[in-house]
């Protein structure tokens, strides 16, 4: 039998400073305060920016910092914020903010892959000395009935990974740029020389990853893959929207079955009901394997979040599901430290704790047929979307 190909490792940067935020409650706060301190420049991504508390809020600060000549960029997804009103965007440029929107025109009556292909990372870079990442979209901190906090995680990055950060924020700005032919205006406002600032008083080994069309298709899929098939006796996943490959799904069955214990913390309300049911379909055989399930019913699950043997740690913007890991532009931070990765676990550990219940294998074959059937059906209809998107199984990824 031929040996399948290890994946790549991802390329760890020594020195840095990475902190953990957990909710909007943590997230928003320590963003607003970099904003406030910016005095060069400002890279914001994200695939949701709402007209809520916080979004006003957030557009307020990027208002400021463009008045008092902060060179300021909101790079927005044209569909996850479809709804943000035109006065809000004119009165952002109107202060010197440049607004742009990726992909903005969106049509609801095509599943070709110019449709699907959004911008689903969430950035937020200030001055080259500090960067956000992380799942945390810019709304409030609540799910859509307003009644419970969502579940999501950021980090925090100071030190040399900045600079990657930094380097792949302009590049996607410059990508969208030339789109639209805005190029020549936007390296006219953006020739300053600012220099980055290497000094973070930290210690962590880590690493920024991307997921795009071009040359990064498979680079975070292919770190939680390598660090599952180093792991070797625990490995927690949390998901939002858990439905991997069947490369994935061999990796954790794998896993298991040499002793690892194995954590999926996965969404238990239904948010989008065909995602949901179909991630059903794969339980069975999770349960069967000695996998741990818990679902999470507190709130909305909106974490992207690993630990694996208690020192390799991931957060950021990937789920894992085909959306995210053959579509979308996605990024995550991987950090390898034993004091990180133990403060994302007692986070974890909490949520299940507070907020979820653990799904037994005998209570999930005791469930009706009906949802078996929905179940399968489901994840039938969500692997004939992927194939009509052109990533049937087999197929690489064409380039945006």
């Amino acid at each position: 039998m031929m040996k399948k190909d290890t994946p790549a490792m991802a390329r760890m940067i020594s020195n840095n400073q990475i902190s953990l935020l957990q909710n909007g409650a943590a997230y928003f706060p320590a963003m607003e305060a970099a904003l406030e301190r910016a005095q060069h420049e400002i890279y914001i991504e994200s695939y949701i920016f709402k007209n809520d508390n916080t979004g006003r809020c957030i557009a307020e600060a990027l208002k400021r910092a463009a008045l008092r000549g902060v060179k300021t960029h909101l790079l927005i997804d044209g569909f996850g914020s479809s709804g943000l009103p035109k006065n809000m965007l004119d009165a952002l440029e109107a202060a010197g903010v440049m607004v742009m929107k990726f992909r903005p025109r969106v049509s609801p009556w095509t599943l070709r892959r110019k449709r699907l292909r959004r911008l689903h990372r969430k950035i937020v870079m200030v001055d080259r000395k500090i960067a956000f990442v992380g799942g945390i979209n810019i709304t409030d901190d609540m799910d859509t009935a307003g009644q419970t906090t969502r579940y999501d995680c950021a980090v925090s990055v100071e030190g040399p990974l900045v600079e990657e950060i930094h380097h792949s924020s302009r590049r996607v700005w410059s990508r969208v740029a030339w789109a639209r032919r805005l190029c020549a205006t936007w390296r006219r406002n953006n020739d300053n020389k600012n220099v980055s600032s290497k000094e973070s008083g930290g210690n962590m080994r880590s690493a920024f990853l991307i997921r795009d069309n071009i040359h990064h298709r498979r680079d975070i899929e292919n770190a939680y893959l390598r660090a599952i098939e180093q792991a070797r006796f625990e490995i927690i996943l949390a998901n939002a929207y858990f439905l991997p490959g069947l490369n994935f799904r061999h990796a954790l069955l794998d896993a298991a079955g040499r002793g690892v214990r194995v954590i999926l913390l996965l969404q238990g309300m239904v948010e989008f009901p065909l995602l949901h049911y179909a991630s059903l379909a794969l339980r069975g055989s999770f349960l069967d394997a000695g996998i741990e399930i818990y679902e999470y019913h507190k709130g909305i699950l909106h974490a992207k979040v690993a630990v694996i043997d208690e020192h390799w740690a991931t957060v950021g913007s990937s789920n894992l599901d085909p959306f995210s890991l053959l579509l979308a532009l996605e990024a995550n931070v991987v950090v390898d430290d034993e004091n990180f990765a133990k403060t994302v676990k007692h986070s974890l550990e909490q949520a299940m704790h507070s907020g979820a219940r653990r799904i037994l294998q005998g209570n999930w074959r005791m469930q009706p047929i009906r949802l078996r059937l929905i179940s399968w059906l489901s994840y039938g209809l969500v692997r004939f979307m992927t194939g009509i998107a052109g990533y049937a199984p087999g197929q690489h990824a064409a380039q945006q």
